[in-house]
């Protein structure tokens, strides 16, 4: 014989499935709110750091003047000059009042051409934001495709000429990939102009029309004149690739990573059994998850472009932010120099802080 045993009933609750609580679902309602907040809140560690590895970095040198005007100037010149701006005081008074000045928008004045950091800023930034531009372009337009189409010929011929080519493209120096383009397309091909934004002419047009946009596509397109906007377009193809290029590679493998994870996972499993075609897969099913990674993505490159802009500009003598950076440090601007970086710290810290946003209204999975 065999004996049962049957369980009284208790008056114990179970214990709440996951998700829920004893008094019903739990409630996400400020996940959101919490997020926007924390990631607001790490701008400002986030630029204090960079604000103070710059200083330090800057004043390891010793004082700005002496740094930009030594032997230029007579020593008791030289000492006024230094004794004026404060450079004399401890490095602690200095540093805390160059985070007051930060603070109230003053990013401080060239010692070189006696400007504004902020008018630098306003003059040079716009050039810098349209060969930003013009990259992102280039990346989207030719990274995205052709992840894609890595993912969709997985461990094949293509999928791995295509990994290799991104780990290349990556890893070439951005200024090395410009001469390298200005070569073959303006040196013997003589399809595109070797350097600067647009032809003296057209720049004079621009001028003369009083566009005033700084940016040189809409000012030409402005004017309504085709070989403006022609020219502008040329001169701006082998900048944009040479560094549209090195954002392609992380599109490219980001892209293929993430379709190939998505094409794994239960809900395309499920519409695979019954029987939907690999290609409306692709197209239907892991195509748009997997773009939800590049939001987050274009935060951190927001960061490489403008850091790759230094080198390109300067390759291709495109007047923006990277190619003045790169006077005031040959001439050892050092305020000019600081002010500039702290400037663009600001810039990439919000800039990341506004792709978290608009990341965590894509894809509420990440606000948690």
């Amino acid at each position: 014989m065999t004996s049962t045993t049957t369980s009284e009933p208790t008056d114990v609750d179970p214990a709440p499935l996951p998700g829920t609580t004893k008094t019903g679902p739990r409630k996400s309602g400020g996940g959101l709110g919490r997020y926007l907040l924390v990631r607001f809140l790490l701008i400002f560690p986030t630029i204090l750091i960079l604000v103070t590895t710059v200083f330090v970095m800057m004043r390891a040198t010793g004082d700005p003047i002496t740094a930009a005007l030594g032997g230029r100037l007579p020593p008791d010149q030289l000492a006024e000059r230094i004794h004026s701006a404060g450079y004399d005081r401890p490095v602690l008074v200095q540093y805390l009042d160059y985070l007051g000045s930060i603070l109230r928008g003053d990013f401080g004045t060239t010692i070189s051409d006696h400007r504004p950091v902020t008018e630098v800023l306003l003059t040079y930034g716009t050039a810098t934001l349209e060969l930003a531009a013009y990259a992102l372009v280039v990346a989207f337009l030719v990274g995205i495709p052709l992840g894609r189409i890595a993912a969709a010929r997985r461990d094949r011929g293509v999928d791995a000429t295509l990994r290799i080519s991104a780990v290349v493209v990556y890893a070439t120096p951005v200024f090395f990939a410009g001469i390298l383009l200005k070569l073959v397309f303006s040196v013997w091909l003589d399809w595109l102009p070797v350097a600067g934004r647009a032809t003296t002419g057209t720049e004079i047009q621009l001028q003369r029309h009083g566009a005033g946009t700084g940016i040189y596509l809409i000012d030409a397109i402005s004017t309504g004149d085709p070989a403006a906007v022609q020219d502008v377009l040329e001169h701006a193809i082998l900048p944009a690739l040479a560094l549209g290029l090195l954002t392609a590679g992380v599109f490219l493998r980001l892209v293929r990573t993430n379709v190939i994870g998505t094409l794994s996972t239960g809900y395309v499993e499920a519409a695979r059994s019954r029987g939907v075609h690999e290609r409306r897969l692709l197209r239907k099913h892991a195509w748009r998850p997997a773009l939800v990674p590049i939001i987050t993505v274009i935060g951190l490159q927001i960061a490489m472009l403008l850091a790759g802009a230094v080198l390109t500009e300067t390759t291709f003598e495109w007047k923006g932010l990277g190619f003045q950076l790169v006077q005031y440090l040959l001439a050892r601007d050092f305020v000019a120099v600081q002010g500039l970086v702290a400037l663009l710290a600001v810039i990439v810290a919000v800039t990341n802080f506004l792709v978290d946003v608009v990341a965590a209204l894509v894809d509420p999975r990440i606000r948690y």
